[in-house]
């Protein structure tokens, strides 16, 4: 008998043929899927736990099994998506990205504005956390490791290209700081339509920031055929010499 007390809704647990585990793990990832869509287009205020449970193909006592609370399932939608942002666009940090630590660089960015209809979701699902946040205090951890997660992702791939001697010798966390708070600032801006800053120019905005804080001049990787500048010039220099 499936959660809803009658006949099996597609993966749920106990579906014939499918292990327990995996049709568990399925059905979950289609409700935060649907989660993510729903609280982006509705609010998590205003979302009905029905139309989620439609969208994903389950029962609604499913979904509330998963989630006890609104703000659990806001919570697991934005860690989804997180997940998604950082490893699904980028790759795992384990499996590394071809390029220099500029380029790297330059796709986080990327990541982190609101470029793409999913990005865009993503981007709803963080200012929904920003106002339960500041309304209440039960999702202010969960709101602070986030951007936790975030900085050290930003301030480890800095501290690698300053410790390959790509980027010019900075505090890698405050230059990350800047980073988070200038993707913040630009990120929101190109979100709700204001027309002085379209994504292009977010995009170069925060690039142009970063390059100048890691000593590259005005860009972070230089264009084919352009003399690379500031602290790789520096270092081309080193292994000529």
């Amino acid at each position: 008998m499936s959660a809803a007390g009658g006949r099996r809704e597609p993966g749920e647990p106990g579906e014939p043929g499918e292990p327990a585990d995996r049709a568990r793990r399925g059905a979950r990832e289609r409700i935060l899927a649907a989660a993510v869509r729903r609280i982006a287009t509705e609010g998590i205020d205003g979302v009905r736990i029905a139309r989620i449970a439609m969208d994903a193909g389950v029962s609604s006592a499913l979904v509330h099994y998963h989630f006890a609370t609104r703000e659990a399932l806001l919570a697991e939608a934005l860690e989804y998506s997180y997940t998604r942002a950082a490893e699904g666009r980028l790759g795992s940090k384990d499996s590394g990205t071809a390029g220099s630590h500029g380029d790297r660089l330059e796709a986080m960015i990327d990541a982190c504005l609101p470029g793409t209809p999913a990005l865009r979701d993503d981007w709803v699902l963080w200012i929904e956390l920003w106002l339960q946040a500041a309304r209440g205090e039960q999702l202010r951890p969960f709101a602070g490791e986030l951007y936790s997660r975030l900085h050290a992702w930003f301030a480890d791939e800095i501290a690698a290209g300053v410790a390959a001697g790509e980027f010019a010798r900075c505090d890698p966390d405050e230059v990350a700081d800047r980073a988070l708070a200038l993707l913040d600032g630009v990120g929101v801006r190109s979100l709700i339509g204001d027309r002085q800053m379209p994504l292009e120019r977010a995009r170069q905005t925060v690039r142009g920031a970063l390059a100048r804080d890691l000593g590259l001049g005005e860009r972070l990787v230089a264009e084919p055929g352009e003399p690379a500048s500031g602290a790789a010039a520096g270092q081309g220099q080193k292994k000529l010499a």
